[in-house]
């Protein structure tokens, strides 16, 4: 599988990597839109959000619970965080492997896009 996420997931590229699970990784953006922004992906290949499946509800959930760990430890679950995941082309997905972006260390507007 030729996908980015599932080699860096693998160990095959390099990544700084703030979290990891035996289902999970969570690393840093390479191109931070915030001062913090993380990426959480799923060790597992999923295409995105229209490909998950009902046995996928665990590792849903790990990945909420991952995201309230990861902000307590950036030191912005109080003043607050966004967490993303972008559903295909138009919404902005450019990888195709399912991932949550972390976001926060500065405030964010209302409506997002």
């Amino acid at each position: 599988m030729d996908c980015v996420f599932c080699k860096i997931a693998n160990k095959e590229i390099k990544s700084n990597v703030v979290f990891e699970s035996e289902k999970l990784l969570a690393f840093l953006d390479v191109n931070p839109q915030a001062p913090v922004h993380i990426l959480i992906v799923p060790k597992k290949h999923i295409a995105g959000l229209n490909e998950i499946e009902t046995a996928d509800r665990e590792l849903l959930c790990d990945i909420q619970l991952a995201a309230r760990d990861i902000a307590k430890k950036q030191n912005i679950s109080k003043t607050g965080y966004r967490l993303v995941a972008n559903s295909g082309p138009d919404a902005g997905q450019a990888v195709g492997h399912l991932h949550y972006h972390l976001l926060g260390g500065r405030k964010f507007g209302w409506p997002p896009g």
